[in-house]
């Protein structure tokens, strides 16, 4: 039987990417989303993987429990990885754009969701050797991104997370990791300008991060734990300098990177 992936918000965008990306290596891939628009499980070449699409509400434990009993029920039980991919985005300064109903629904869907995911699909994990949980970060996480302010506080959740189930779950084999995007071509950016996608771009696609969840999905556990994979040089760099550089002089080359107001060194 070839492994099985179940992946949340995978109607459009990354999660649709990667679904396609993983059912063309062989995997059996569940499909969900709040979204109901798979028509595209009908006409993109699937190589030699299965695509099972079905309906998910993140913010809701039952919609979760209802999901991975629909996927497994097509496995035999068996659940290899979980992507907690769906995510929101509001941009613009914290008090101009925000509000408090924005605020709850982007840590409704981009951490409680995460949450719900994890904590559902891990009867599924246990029972799977080697089985992984793979969270979509981002880049701000790193540090936090000014007009932003909110997606980056849900990220740094998703961080923290990351961090702990790894080391929690690791006596279950379990491997929890987190891949970190910067700005990508997605439906979630479509008008979105703030001085940190003009001054470095919205360089990646939704098929180079997909290439790189599949990639810490099928990843072999290694010595040495990577929890964290920053996608692209961009992130990469950034990611890399936070780790060596002092407190102050990350916050000033991020404030550089990310916004056009006067920040003191």
């Amino acid at each position: 039987m070839s492994p099985s992936v179940f992946i949340s918000g995978a109607a459009r965008g990354i999660g649709r990417s990667t679904a396609l990306t993983l059912a063309r290596r062989g995997w059996t891939v569940g499909a969900y989303d709040l979204v109901d628009d798979f028509s595209w499980t009908a006409t993109e070449n699937l190589g030699h993987g299965k695509v099972y699409s079905g309906s998910l509400d993140v913010t809701d434990p039952d919609s979760w429990t209802k999901a991975l009993e629909d996927f497994t029920s097509h496995t035999g039980g068996r659940l290899d990885a979980v992507v907690n991919n769906a995510g929101i985005l509001y941009a613009g300064p914290f008090m101009e754009e925000g509000s408090y109903q924005r605020d709850a629904a982007l840590v409704d869907v981009n951490v409680k969701g995460v949450l719900n995911g994890s904590r559902a699909a891990y009867p599924y994990l246990k029972k799977t050797p080697g089985a992984r949980l793979v969270n979509i970060a981002s880049a701000s996480a790193i540090y936090g991104t000014p007009d932003m302010a909110v997606y980056s506080t849900t990220k740094f959740a998703v961080r923290g997370l990351t961090e702990a189930l790894n080391l929690e779950w690791e006596q279950d084999d379990i491997t929890v990791s987190a891949v970190w995007p910067l700005y990508a071509k997605t439906g979630m950016l479509d008008g979105v300008a703030t001085s940190g996608t003009k001054k470095m771009g919205i360089k990646l696609t939704a098929d180079d991060i997909a290439v790189a969840v599949a990639d810490v999905v099928e990843r072999e556990r290694g010595k040495v734990a990577k929890v964290h994979q920053p996608v692209g040089l961009q992130a990469k760099i950034m990611y890399a300098g936070s780790h060596f550089a002092p407190a102050w002089l990350t916050r000033f080359v991020n404030a550089k990177l990310t916004t056009d107001r006067p920040v003191r060194p």
